[in-house]
């Protein structure tokens, strides 16, 4: 064991109360997202003990009742009295905001839980947690509520173990929910054993009869998460880009591979925690990215077949990468550390990438000529598409308004109070038309399939007849022009029939956001209609079901014979009338509307890919794996 790491490491700036009145500062919302980012929490610690290198295995259990209980085989948190407060350095780590060793540099070199709240927020928010820690030979216990302890640290006994057992109940008059998915948490500890290699994760839930258990390790870190993002495209070149090294202190590992598809798929970490909006570490990544391939392109035949030099869009056609990095005074922007601010890592990480991509360019000829071809076709295609941009742009001008002449628009001018229903088939939108609050509600028809965007260039997309007239609705842009603050509607509401034909137009839709305007699914500003199944009719009264399940608890309450109770079946919007689709689709006051929300990037990219990708084998795994789950469907 580590003498250093002991009770005087543990730094202190006071106070809990602020975290019960206003969780939402410390962990991000009281939602679903919010629950999860507790078992986030206890997890960065015990994965901060690996990077520390003195742990190699972390258990996270879902006990029944949803109990959390975080292992691991590390140090033990230091449990001596600490020489200013007086009291056992664990109380410390737990009840006090802003203690811990983070920020003591002998101890953690780079950590992931810099603030120093996360157990303690963990703590105050739990109805009760308990802390079993293993250290210098002897069990030691503490047990809270609401972050305050029931007594003093305590030694249960001898023990030959060693690391820390936490334990913890979410209290349920803070949090909307207090069910854990396992999908959700799997997602995040596989991305951290990617992160972590060698380092061996292990889920179980436990809420079951029958209970599940995921194990992830990974002795290959970024190069086999690359390989896991790539599993169902095929690949430019057969092995991953991938190499690890330290500058100037900031430890840089990358992974990087092109596939021969349109869209790119990058993640960025600091110290383990996932930088979804990116910053300087990825600025400096992608810089040395262009800058690299540009140079090698200029030195290549294929110089002559372009006019003009590699855009950043065209080196990340097609790429699939990771870019971690371990840096020891990280500067987040906000507690849930959404985006790196340190300018100096810019510089080194550009610097790194461009060395070590030059060195393996030079050494394997064959893998940048195929990455030049890759490039050169996507440079074309973004010229195409410029082109095809411009005279949208001149056909919009001579036009007497940018929007498309099937739109029905509404009188509000304030996105935020504003929807636009997007509707299949001519038919229901006429419905719609009639049907709808005109002063909210604005109602866009389309008539056949879109084009599989999964599949094509974005100047493809752009030329679209099916695909252009929601572009030029919803006012955004997409792609690299994209920009939310021109959103017309902030509710974009898919309204389509509930067959197969249906089905496949929303799916299409999705993967057209999901692609092209992204961040509405991040914002959670698409929603899916939902019209009902059944009109039940009986003593003059309509009743609607939306469900096998509802459609049987209304007959059942009816009393009736079933013979004297007419029900029709919907098979489309088209066949409700302007009232009734109002009175059961549209109606703010009573329609049932489901929002699409995009919980874990990893998982959505992996699903896109498989359902909507050019590789028919894995699609049809997919679909003989999950058929058993189907319990409705329209043929």
């Amino acid at each position: 064991m580590d003498s250093t790491y002991s009770a005087q490491s543990i730094q202190v700036l006071k106070g809990l109360e602020a975290v019960r009145k206003r969780p939402g500062m410390y962990i991000g919302s009281t939602g679903i997202d919010g629950l999860h980012h507790l078992v986030y929490e206890v997890v960065d610690n015990s994965i901060d003990e690996a990077l520390a290198g003195y742990c190699t295995d972390v258990v996270v259990v879902l006990e029944k009742n949803d109990v959390v209980r975080v292992e691991d085989n590390g140090r033990g948190i230091p449990v001596g009295i600490h020489p200013e407060e007086g009291i056992s350095a664990l109380e410390l780590v737990l009840t006090r905001l802003h203690a811990g060793g983070k920020f003591d540099k002998q101890n953690y070199k780079v950590s992931g839980g810099l603030h120093g709240v996360g157990v303690s927020c963990v703590n105050a928010l739990s109805t009760w947690m308990e802390a079993h820690v293993y250290v210098e030979g002897k069990y030691h216990f503490q047990k809270y509520r609401c972050g305050v302890p029931e007594e003093p640290v305590k030694v249960l006994g001898p023990t030959d173990r060693r690391g820390t057992v936490i334990r913890f109940a979410a209290d349920p008059t803070i949090f909307e929910t207090t069910v854990y998915s396992f999908d959700v948490l799997s997602n995040r500890l596989r991305e951290l054993a990617f992160l972590n290699k060698g380092v061996r994760i292990v889920l179980t839930d436990e809420r079951l009869s029958t209970p599940r258990t995921a194990e992830f390790k990974f002795d290959g870190g970024l190069r086999e998460f690359v390989e896991h993002l790539n599993k169902n495209k095929t690949v430019v070149h057969k092995e991953p880009i991938y190499f690890l090294g330290t500058r100037d202190d900031v430890e840089i590992e990358v992974g990087l591979q092109y596939n021969d598809g349109f869209n790119e798929t990058m993640f960025s970490f600091v110290n383990g925690i996932n930088t979804r909006e990116g910053g300087t570490h990825l600025v400096g990544f992608k810089a040395a990215l262009t800058k690299t391939i540009n140079e090698f392109f200029k030195k290549s035949k294929l110089a002559k077949k372009l006019e003009e030099s590699l855009s950043s869009d065209d080196v990340r056609e097609g790429l699939t990468a990771v870019l971690s990095v371990k840096v020891m005074d990280p500067q987040f922007e906000g507690q849930t550390k959404g985006k790196l601010g340190n300018t100096e890592v810019k510089g080194i990480v550009e610097g790194f990438v461009a060395d070590q991509l030059d060195l393996y360019f030079q050494k394997y000829p064959e893998v940048v000529n195929a990455v030049l071809e890759k490039t050169v076709l996507a440079a074309k295609a973004r010229i195409a598409a410029r082109q095809a941009r411009e005279l949208t742009r001149r056909k919009s001008a001579l036009e007497s308004s940018g929007l498309p002449g099937k739109l029905a628009d509404c009188q509000e001018k304030d996105p935020a109070k504003c929807e636009i229903f997007i509707v299949e088939g001519d038919s229901a939108g006429g419905s719609a038309k009639m049907g709808r609050d005109r002063s909210i509600q604005a109602i866009l028809p389309l008539w056949g399939k879109m084009l599989n965007v999964e599949k094509t260039r974005i100047d493809k997309v752009i030329g679209n007849d099916k695909l252009q007239p929601i572009i030029q609705s919803l006012g955004t842009g997409i792609g690299t022009d994209f920009d939310i603050s021109k959103l017309r509607y902030h509710k974009v509401i898919v309204m389509a029939d509930a067959d197969v034909d249906g089905s496949h137009i929303r799916t299409l839709l999705l993967t057209f956001f999901y692609r092209y305007m992204t961040e509405l699914l991040e914002r959670g500003h698409v929603y899916l209609a939902m019209p009902p199944l059944y009109k039940i009719s009986f003593d003059k009264q309509i009743h609607y079901a939306y469900d096998d399940a509802e459609k049987d608890k209304i007959l059942a309450a009816s009393g009736k014979d079933p013979e004297k109770v007419a029900i029709q079946r919907y098979k489309g919007l088209g066949e409700m009338n302007p009232d009734q689709l109002w009175e059961t689709t549209m109606n703010p006051a009573t329609r049932n509307i489901v929002r699409i929300t995009m919980e874990d990037a990893v998982q959505a990219e992996s699903v896109f890919t498989t359902l909507m990708g050019e590789q028919v084998e894995p699609r049809r795994q997919f679909i003989e794996e999950n058929a058993v789950y189907v319990s409705n469907l329209d043929v």
